[in-house]
C-alpha cells in the first residue's frame, strides 16, 4: 500500500524510532521500518509453501525463493514511492524521505501540493509506476515457460504490482485514489479542507469494504486463512488513516484562529531563589493562575521557566522550602516561536520540535509561553484533552 505524508499536518509524524535509514535513492533518504521483518517472514513462508507445491522444490529452496520474492516486492514498492517523490520534486515540493514498512510504504513530503492538478498528478504517479511494472511482469509471464521458477516469480510480481496499482486507486484517503478524489472535489468546491474531509469519509467506507471482502474471500477459500489477519490489518490501517485525514481537515480549517499574541500565556517573573509557594502566591495576587511563572535575573530578564509538571510532583508541604530554580527549565533549551508566526507554521514548528511548552518571542524579547494543550484546545475544541 502506498501513500504520501505531507507537511504541515496536524498530527504526529510517522515514528521513525523503529526505522533504519539504509541510504539515499536519487537523493531521497530511504528508511526501512522494523515491521518489514514481519512482512518478510510472512511472505517468505507463504511463498515457500506455494513454490514447493507448484514446483516440487525442497523446503530450503522454497524459502530462498520466497525471500527473493520479498526483495523483488520491496523493489516494486520502492519504485512506486519514487514515482510520488520524483513527481513531487518536479512541482518544487521537497521530499523528506521514503519509508518501507509492513503494509507497503509512504513518501513524506515537506508541504502540500499547491494546486489540485499537482495533487492529482503526484497522487497518480505511484500507481502508474506499479501499472507499468505489472504490465512488464505480465509480458514476462507470458514469454517464459510455464511451471518454471522464473515463470512463477514473474507471475507473482505481475499479480502483486497489478493489485498494488488497482488497490491504491480506490477513491479514499489515505490511498492514492483518495488523493485523486480530493483533487477532483478541491477543483469543484475550491475548498481543500472540505475535499480532504470528504475523501477521508470515503476512505472509511473503503476500509470497511476491505474488511468485508477479506472475510468473504476467506470463507469462499479464495484467500488463504493465513493472509486474513494481514488483510484485516490493512483495513484497520486504512480506517485510522482516513480518520486522521478527517481530523487534519477540521484542524486545518482553524489554523487562521492561531494568534500567538493572544494564545501565549503572559509571564510573571520572580527572582532566583524565591520559594515556590511564595512565587505562586505573588503570581496569583497579580495575574490569573494560568500566567507562566519564570525566573528572572538581576536585570529582570527571564532566564528559566517553572515547569508545571515538576511543580505538581512537589508535595505542598515542601513548596515553602523549595526554590523555584529547582523546578525550572532554562529558556535557552525551549523551542522559540516568533509572535507573528501564522497557524500553519506554528503547527509545523510544533511537529518538528515536539514539547509541552514553547517560548514566544518578539525580536530578542520573550513575551509569553505557549502551552501545547492551549493550542490543541483551540484546534480541536470538541476533543477531550488530558489534564
Amino acid at each position: 500500500m502506498g501513500s504520501m505524508e505531507q507537511q504541515p499536518r496536524p498530527r504526529p509524524r510517522p515514528a521513525r524510532r523503529t526505522a533504519l535509514t539504509v541510504g539515499r535513492v536519487f537523493g531521497v533518504p530511504l528508511h526501512l521500518n522494523t515491521s518489514m521483518v514481519l512482512l518478510a517472514v510472512l511472505i517468505t513462508i507463504l511463498y515457500a509453501v506455494f513454490a514447493r507445491r507448484q514446483l516440487g522444490l525442497p523446503p530450503l529452496a522454497g524459502y530462498v525463493i520466497g525471500l527473493g520474492f520479498v526483495v523483488s516486492l520491496l523493489g516494486s514498492v520502492l519504485l512506486h514511492e519514487l514515482g510520488h517523490a520524483l513527481t513531487a520534486r518536479r512541482y518544487g515540493i521537497g521530499v523528506r524521505g521514503i519509508t518501507l514498512e509492513l503494509l507497503g510504504g509512504y513518501t513524506e513530503m515537506e508541504r502540500d501540493a499547491p494546486t489540485p492538478r499537482a495533487d492529482l498528478v503526484i497522487s497518480l504517479a505511484g500507481p502508474a509506476v506499479s501499472a507499468v511494472l505489472g504490465a512488464a511482469a505480465v509480458a514476462a509471464t507470458l514469454a517464459l515457460p510455464d511451471r518454471t521458477l522464473l515463470h512463477q516469480l514473474a507471475f507473482q510480481l505481475a499479480v502483486s504490482n497489478v493489485i498494488v496499482a488497482v488497490f491504491n486507486l480506490l477513491p479514499g484517503l489515505p490511498l492514492d485514489g483518495g488523493r485523486a478524489l480530493r483533487a477532483a472535489v478541491w477543483t469543484l468546491t475550491r475548498d481543500r479542507h472540505l475535499a480532504t474531509e470528504i475523501a477521508g469519509w470515503v476512505g472509511r467506507l473503503v476500509a470497511l469494504g476491505t474488511a468485508v471482502a477479506a472475510i468473504l474471500l476467506t470463507l469462499y477459500d479464495v484467500l488463504v486463512p493465513l493472509a486474513l489477519p494481514l488483510m484485516l490489518l490493512v483495513a484497520v490501517t486504512l480506517w485510522r488513516g482516513a480518520g486522521q485525514s478527517v481530523r487534519a481537515a477540521r484542524m486545518s480549517r482553524r489554523f487562521p484562529l492561531v494568534d500567538l499574541s493572544r494564545l501565549a500565556r503572559p509571564l510573571f517573573g520572580v527572582p532566583s531563589g524565591t520559594p515556590l509557594a511564595e512565587a505562586h502566591r505573588r503570581r496569583d495576587a497579580h495575574h490569573p493562575p494560568g500566567a507562566a511563572l519564570v525566573v528572572v535575573d538581576a536585570a529582570g530578564r527571564p532566564v528559566a521557566l517553572v515547569d508545571p509538571a515538576r511543580v505538581a510532583a512537589v508535595p505542598p508541604a515542601r513548596r515553602p522550602w523549595l526554590a523555584v530554580d529547582e523546578v525550572a527549565r532554562s529558556l535557552a533549551g525551549l523551542p522559540a516561536l516568533p509572535v507573528g508566526l501564522d497557524g500553519e507554521r506554528v503547527v509545523e514548528a510544533v511537529q518538528t520540535h515536539p514539547g509541552a511548552q514553547y517560548v514566544v518571542t518578539s525580536g530578542e524579547d520573550v513575551v509569553g509561553v505557549l502551552h501545547i494543550a492551549d493550542l490543541a484546545q483551540l484546534l480541536e475544541p470538541k476533543r477531550k484533552m488530558n489534564t
